[in-house]
């Protein structure tokens, strides 16, 4: 991390700090009363007996905006690292096959929610002071291990309600249901954690299903667009949010995609990158979540408009983004970029030029890092057919 990264976490962190006056001193009181958006959060330390447990701010009303990433277009790195860490994190150890149980059937019925959940959390001791932050998912504030819990009563959204109930139903089978039925994306993935989804149920570590989710629901798109017509030009998109500048270009050729990823680190630019084709990926990935997330961002695109085309993704990551607030923003970021006016040429080679222009990193770096952009950077649009 550049120190230009460094410096902007410690304001915001420290922003954060002294905001946590409005709710008296939380550090040392040993329960929380709050709205749940409703939020539920599965760890993955010590697995298979894991953390699992409501989130909960310690305010009242309608917290919804708190855990919900789709909605927050617009607001600054700022804003969302304080709805995270406004959201305390009740914990009990429970083993990953235990998915049924007063406590767990309480966090589904909070996951299958319809509206915010008022919550009353007693901790055996005072409140951890530390926060959690890491590149996959939303960060969160202090933690506590719970003793007890109460929970209001809600509605549920009967789509979900529909899909818990059906055990036949194979979880790839129910993740698909629930996103053809319009459940957003973060709300599928705290279901398919909470253990609610499939055969054979399990909780599932939150960082692990949101890319599971991105992962089948982008592999069944991916099985659609191979049927649809090439594109006839190369297109470039672009958008930047939160110290994150995309940069997707399409060219006519059977589905073949590659994401390259780059970031300063005491000013040093390191990259990485993975690729795959009409038969998926065939490496360990290297940049995982990020790769998975920003996919579904393009494959979805690709579906609506019935189109296919070859894909390269570059995502580069400047010292702005100083604390990591989950790969929903690559997600959400791809498909910002997608609605936006495209450049057009017939030309690959003008297309990646055209990609680099709007970052601070040349053509020549991207292209000694990739591998599609190696093999297609000479084509022109003549070559494709």
């Amino acid at each position: 991390m550049s120190s230009d990264s460094q410096d902007i976490r410690r304001a915001i962190l420290a922003k954060w700090h002294e905001s946590l006056s409005k709710y008296g001193n939380l550090f040392s009181s040993d329960s929380i009363s709050g709205t749940s958006p409703p939020s539920v959060f599965v760890g993955s330390y010590n697995y298979p007996k894991i953390s699992v447990g409501p989130m909960v701010p310690p305010i009242h009303g309608d917290t919804s905006l708190l855990d919900n990433p789709e909605k927050w277009k617009g607001k600054s790195l700022e804003e969302i690292v304080n709805f995270r860490l406004n959201l305390v994190r009740g914990i009990q150890k429970i083993s990953i096959d235990q998915t049924d149980g007063r406590y767990i059937e309480n966090l589904q019925e909070i996951t299958m929610s319809s509206k915010p959940i008022d919550s009353d959390l007693i901790f055996e001791k005072t409140l951890s002071s530390s926060v959690s932050l890491d590149d996959e998912s939303a960060p969160f504030g202090p933690i506590g291990q719970i003793k007890s819990a109460k929970f209001s009563v809600s509605s549920s959204v009967k789509s979900i309600e529909k899909i818990f109930y059906d055990k036949d139903l194979k979880s790839q089978d129910a993740v698909l249901n629930l996103y053809n039925s319009g459940i957003e994306i973060s709300k599928i993935q705290k279901c398919f954690s909470i253990g609610m989804l499939g055969q054979k149920r399990k909780l599932v570590p939150t960082r692990w299903s949101i890319t599971a989710t991105d992962d089948i629901i982008s592999k069944s798109l991916t099985d659609e667009i191979l049927d649809y017509n090439l594109i006839d030009s190369c297109q470039v998109f672009s958008y930047a949010h939160l110290g994150n500048v995309f940069s997707v270009v399409l060219f006519p050729h059977r589905w073949i995609y590659e994401m390259i990823e780059a970031w300063y680190s005491n000013g040093i630019l390191g990259f990485g990158s993975d690729h795959e084709d009409a038969r998926g990926i065939n490496h360990p990935p290297a940049i995982a979540g990020a790769y998975f997330a920003a996919k579904l961002g393009i494959v979805e695109y690709l579906s609506k408009n019935k189109i296919q085309a070859g894909v390269v993704i570059l995502r580069e990551i400047r010292p702005e983004y100083a604390i990591p607030v989950g790969v929903w923003q690559i997600r959400e970021g791809v498909r910002e970029a997608m609605t936006q006016n495209p450049t057009i040429t017939d030309n690959f080679e003008h297309a990646l030029i055209l990609a680099s222009n709007k970052m601070s990193i040349s053509k020549s770096e991207w292209l000694s890092h990739g591998m599609i952009s190696k093999l297609m950077r000479q084509k022109t649009l003549s070559d494709f057919f």
